[in-house]
């Protein structure tokens, strides 16, 4: 098992963590799981065009509506305590060769909902 930290610097963002998962993979054939151990950050998959990101950010603000939150640690975040369960916290991925098998735009991106933080990762294959 290994653990990487994502640092990130805004807000709310996209970051690509593809390479940082492939430079954990062992060589070989298998699946990798991945465990973001957050509750206001997501992992998927995604395509990066330009403006994509943006985009993104934008739909998923979008999903979680504008109530009166009774979180009672702090109700502002609430909404984005939803978005990371809609979207969700892990991902398990084939991998080849020692790489992920990804289609043609995919690319693995963590999703920073109360940031900047420094986000950890387990990865297990």
């Amino acid at each position: 098992m290994k653990n990487i930290t994502i640092s990130t610097t805004k807000n709310k963002q996209v970051i690509d963590i593809t390479d940082d998962v492939n430079k954990e993979l062992p060589e070989g054939d298998g699946v990798v799981v991945l465990l973001l151990q957050h509750t206001t950050a997501a992992l998927t998959t995604a395509d990066l065009d330009p403006g994509t990101d943006l985009d993104m950010l934008d739909a998923i603000e979008a999903i979680a509506p504008d109530l009166d939150y009774r979180h009672p640690h702090n109700p502002a975040h609430a909404p984005d305590h939803i978005m990371s369960s809609i979207i969700g916290t892990n991902l398990s991925l084939p991998y080849r060769n020692g790489k992920l098998i990804l289609g043609t735009w995919q690319r693995v991106v963590l999703i920073e909902l109360d940031g900047p933080r420094d986000r950890n990762i387990i990865i297990e294959s």
